[in-house]
């Protein structure tokens, strides 16, 4: 690595160099095969009661089919500016489908600009709908992306179906729980593509911003460049090392909402040092735009009072989404 791209952090974003082994890793092939979904269930709890985040193994997503989505996103962001901004996400209002150039979305906006770029998609539909429910864009040029890329949300959504039905027995309630809130959910398949950063950097230039997911699961897939850090209950920032094969979860708002706190949505951002461009894959799931969230009475004792007050998922997203984004500010 020549001299030139070495960076040096300031403190605020310095992260302890621990392997995320020091997170929990579950092995989900018991709930998928249904051979021991309790115990499943019970590392899931300690994961999201302590961390917010873990591993997961033996998901069932061929390792080659996620290598294919990596190439096809990297083929896209090559893509010259002039033609990746034709399907720009202002293009399709509300419903957040499309490119989103560096700078074009702050996820921490008071405090930091997120330099990365991506790509929006989510569930197919012929006119807008809607908040979050629109026709997706799709790059002439690239004729096996969309195949690709809508392939891979439909897998997600099964996968993330899935992991919520342990989150749910994980909660002492019917694995079934989430299926109720969850009959035409918003979902965002977005791909990620992090510059690296060289020189002096500071908190107010980072890939992006701290933050906490806005709705219920994230699903992430990360090539070997790492850069994500994880607060952990001491205020620390974790480095996250990538495991091969494995994705990483974790959950959002809602889940912590729905829990009364029991469960953690964490804080994260991504800081790209490693003098190479970093590729993700992040899956978001969340539940129906009128779904009302609000504690369940198991999460609400003498010890740990109500701390919510009901909300419905499309009008929380939303207003999440409204303050990232410049062009919604006429809305």
């Amino acid at each position: 690595m020549s001299k030139d791209i070495v960076a040096k952090l300031d403190d605020k974003l310095r992260a302890k160099r621990e392997s995320f082994d020091k997170l929990p890793v579950v092995d989900i092939a018991p709930l998928l095969d249904g051979s021991n979904k309790q115990r499943v269930a019970k590392e899931i709890r300690w994961a999201l009661s302590n961390t917010g985040f873990m591993y997961v193994k033996n998901h069932g997503i061929p390792q080659d089919f996620v290598d294919s989505v990596f190439n096809v996103s990297r083929r896209f962001f090559d893509l010259a500016m002039s033609q990746k901004m034709i399907l720009h996400i202002s293009k399709s209002d509300v419903a957040f489908r499309g490119y989103v150039e560096p700078f074009g979305e702050n996820t921490d906006p008071g405090k930091t600009k997120d330099l990365k770029e991506c790509f929006d998609i989510g569930p197919e539909r012929s006119t807008l709908e809607g908040p979050f429910f629109g026709p997706n864009q799709w790059p002439s040029s690239l004729p096996e992306f969309r195949e690709l890329t809508y392939g891979y949300h439909q897998k997600m959504l099964s996968l993330a179906k899935i992991l919520l039905s342990g989150i749910a027995l994980s909660l002492d309630q019917s694995e079934s729980y989430f299926e109720n809130l969850m009959r035409d959910p918003i979902s965002v398949q977005r791909l990620l593509h992090y510059p690296p950063q060289s020189g002096y950097i500071r908190e107010e230039i980072i890939g992006i911003g701290a933050h906490t997911d806005y709705g219920s699961l994230a699903i992430l897939a990360q090539d070997d460049v790492g850069g994500l850090q994880v607060m952990n209950r001491d205020g620390d920032w974790v480095e996250g090392i990538p495991i091969n094969g494995a994705f990483v979860i974790n959950i959002g708002d809602l889940i912590q909402r729905l829990t009364n706190d029991v469960y953690l949505a964490n804080m994260h951002r991504v800081v790209n040092i490693s003098g190479r461009e970093r590729y993700s894959i992040p899956f978001f799931i969340d539940a129906d735009f009128n779904a009302t969230i609000e504690p369940l009475a198991s999460c609400i004792t003498d010890s740990n009072p109500l701390r919510y007050k009901p909300v419905t998922c499309g009008e929380h997203k939303f207003g999440r989404f409204a303050a990232s984004y410049a062009h919604l500010a006429k809305v």
